[in-house]
């Protein structure tokens, strides 16, 4: 089985771009730990990262045939990523969205998301740790034929 780990714009600095508030792991560290989690739990994880919105559609459209579940962090285009919102609705697929900081206590702009209504869950505010609970709450879901 497979999921698709999506980060979107900026979260490729993770480490380096305000640590206090995105936490000091890198982006390659992120995705190892869920791999590994992801590995004891019998599921294969193809990360993917990009600045681009349309990069990350493409990759959603490539991959979605193949996989089972998606946990995306999809940065600032959590607020106006219409386009990306319409290919997680049209993949078809369940899918977590992830944010390290609270952003429902952040500035008002950062607290609306446009894919909220189309998504399994979201986690927020649990640093790096939120990735391996939307492995794990995706993985029981698809267990179950959610």
């Amino acid at each position: 089985m497979r999921f698709l780990l999506i980060n979107g714009p900026n979260l490729n600095t993770l480490g380096k771009r305000r640590p206090e508030v995105y936490g000091s792991l890198a982006l390659g560290e992120i995705e190892e730990r869920v791999a590994q989690r992801g590995a004891e739990l019998g599921i294969e994880v193809r990360p993917f990262q990009s600045n681009h919105e349309g990069a990350i559609i493409d990759f959603i459209q490539a991959e979605a045939e193949q996989a089972r579940a998606i946990i995306i962090n999809p940065g600032a285009l959590t607020h106006y990523g219409l386009s990306l919102r319409d290919a997680l609705e049209g993949c078809g697929l369940p899918f977590i969205e992830v944010h390290l900081s609270n952003i429902h206590a952040r500035e008002p702009f950062r607290r609306r998301s446009v894919m909220a209504d189309i998504a399994q869950g979201q986690i927020a505010g649990q640093g790096w740790r939120g990735y391996i609970l939307a492995l794990e709450a995706l993985a029981a879901l698809v267990g179950e034929g959610s």
